[in-house]
């Protein structure tokens, strides 16, 4: 009978906001029982430093050291939130911070050092586990699909979890445990950026700019002649793959009404590849608590669309959740990804051990 663990998860997404950490059970394979999370802010010079890193614009080393600390924080945190010992926790999975990533050349670049968090935390961790699907083909991208296959046992189906980060992916799940997962297209990054820069806000709070504007028909058609709307999933994508200059001339509430407008209709555009229509779907991220982009799903996805939240997930937790969730399968040597899931060509385990002491 399968072992059931403690493990804890990590994350420092796209929106580059800061360390989401999930304190888990599972097995690895067909349970996993959430327990605790928190989520802890990067501090302003901490994000500025992080996006030049991103940009080429800064030496990385320093700022992998950095992110790793503001890590081992996040773990402390959560251990005394939860009131659980390091001790009684078996591994923590460390999916570090993506700066660069390229499937089609074979690179796929994290940061973050494990060998100093698994000191720092006193905890065994799991690392690098993009490195083995893109050395042998894959996209590297997206990792949760097998998680959010065991969250969903026993909904209707077929189903698609959708989440909305600074990308946007999707897991469609069909009977008889069908599976595919791809990047759609934008998630939040490009209007995160834009709303930075034209208010100085982190966010488009409440939706209130994209809410306050309308979406420019010219200028969206424009983004959406982006190559990678032609391939074929799986696929996956950087977060700085769409270039912003088409909606540099509109004001700053047609522009961020604009950029929702392009997420929405990238997502509707992934029911072309998909061997059925899901009769719902679930979000996850950041996009959804932007009311004006849930409002756009609703209207192109033809489904009940619905906060992760209505099903009892905490819809922050889940990508920190997941890698909680893929630390025990790579300890057991199962596999991370499928070829339906990031289009390597068989199931492949990943991530690299790294022992605390």
């Amino acid at each position: 009978m399968p072992e059931f663990r403690r493990a804890i998860g990590l994350m420092s997404g796209t929106s580059r906001d800061g360390v989401d950490a999930a304190l888990v059970r599972t097995d690895g394979r067909d349970a996993l029982v959430p327990e605790h999370f928190v989520s802890l802010a990067y501090p302003p010079a901490t994000r500025a430093r992080l996006a030049a890193a991103v940009r080429g614009e800064a030496d990385v080393a320093p700022v992998a050291r950095e992110i790793t600390d503001r890590h081992a924080d996040a773990v402390a945190a959560l251990l005394d939130a939860a009131g659980v010992d390091a001790r009684d926790v078996r591994l923590v999975g460390f999916h570090g911070h993506t700066l660069h990533h390229d499937p089609a050349r074979r690179v796929t670049r994290q940061i973050g050092d494990a060998a100093r968090l698994a000191a720092r935390t006193g905890i065994d961790v799991v690392a690098d586990f993009r490195q083995a699907d893109v050395a042998a083909g894959g996209q590297g991208a997206p990792l949760a699909p097998l998680y959010h296959r065991v969250r969903t046992a026993g909904m209707a189906r077929p189903l698609a979890v959708l989440n909305l980060g600074g990308v946007g992916n999707v897991t469609w799940l069909g009977a008889a445990d069908g599976i595919l997962a791809f990047d759609t297209g934008p998630g939040n990054a490009l209007l995160d950026d834009l709303v930075l820069a034209r208010t100085g806000a982190a966010c488009d709070r409440d939706g209130a700019l994209a809410g306050a504007g309308r979406a420019d028909r010219a200028v969206l058609d424009r983004l959406l002649a982006h190559p990678f709307f032609d391939r074929t999933p799986p696929k996956s994508l950087d977060r700085d793959a769409f270039d912003p200059a088409p909606v540099a001339a509109l004001t700053a509430p047609d522009a961020a009404a604009t950029l929702v407008a392009f997420t929405a209709e990238t997502v509707a555009r992934a029911l072309d590849h998909m061997p059925e229509r899901p009769t719902r779907w679930l979000v996850a991220g950041g996009g959804r608590h932007n009311p004006a982009m849930m409002a756009a799903l609703r209207d192109r996805l033809g489904a009940p669309v619905d906060a992760v939240e209505t099903v009892g997930w905490n819809g922050d937790a889940i990508e920190a959740d997941a890698f909680a969730y893929l630390a025990v399968r790579s300890l057991a040597g199962l596999p991370l990804s499928l070829p339906e899931t990031t289009g390597v060509s068989a199931p492949t385990p990943g991530g690299v051990l790294y022992r605390a002491g």
